[in-house]
């Protein structure tokens, strides 16, 4: 009996933690009203030719969210900013510690969101966060739509909005849905080696943010 208590303690007390970094994390986000940044896309997804694009891409809280390109572009659906309105909204998930784990150098807690609705869009998701800048360096979502989605960040002169310089999105090539007008490779020779990875890889380097100047709603609009 006394162990137990003894694990429901200390259970409670890296729950405390986890929710207390995750307050940080949220904290750093919401110096962010609203943004505009330029962005470089390269996709190497399995099959699918697409040539770097360059984009601009607006945000406005709580949520709103539009990419513009005169290329072609493809990002997870949603996945830019559903782990953002996850963390937002704390009765829609249970915030464990799970560990640490080094990253780039990086002691990094590891915490695992447990979405309290199971059967909302979002499986699971986990975040990995530098605890002495408050900044997510990698985030793993497990979507009913789009299947695992993994991020990696950079981060640049805008660290002290949260904001990265650089990321890093590995899609589950089964799960992620290309657009329309992507155009499928169905030239391959029959000797050309199958391309077998389950998995693709897309890059963003963003630059020139403009932050917290006021966008208009009729930017987020088709």
């Amino acid at each position: 009996m006394i162990r137990l208590f003894f694990l429901f303690l200390s259970f409670s007390l890296f729950a405390q933690d986890a929710n207390k970094t995750v307050v940080q994390v949220l904290a750093r986000m919401n110096k962010v009203r609203d943004y505009k940044v330029d962005a470089q896309i390269k996709s190497d997804i399995p099959l699918v030719r697409i040539m770097p694009a360059k984009a601009t891409i607006y945000f406005k809280q709580p949520e709103k969210f539009r990419m513009m390109t005169k290329g072609i572009a493809i990002l997870p659906k949603k996945g830019f900013t559903d782990l953002t309105a996850l963390l937002k909204n704390k009765a829609a998930y249970n915030a464990l510690f799970t560990g640490f784990e080094v990253i780039d150098g990086v002691k990094t807690e590891s915490i695992t969101l447990l979405p309290t609705d199971d059967s909302g869009e979002i499986v699971l998701a986990k975040i990995w966060v530098d605890p002495t800048l408050d900044l997510i360096l990698k985030s793993q979502i497990t979507s009913r739509s789009n299947g695992t989605v993994l991020s990696t960040y950079v981060y640049g002169s805008e660290k002290a909005f949260g904001l990265p310089s650089e990321l890093n999105i590995t899609v589950d090539v089964k799960k992620f849905k290309i657009p329309k007008g992507v155009v499928v490779d169905i030239n391959r020779t029959a000797v050309a080696p199958v391309n077998t990875r389950k998995t693709g890889q897309i890059r963003l380097s963003l630059t020139n943010y403009v932050i917290n100047q006021g966008i208009e709603d009729k930017i987020f609009k088709d």
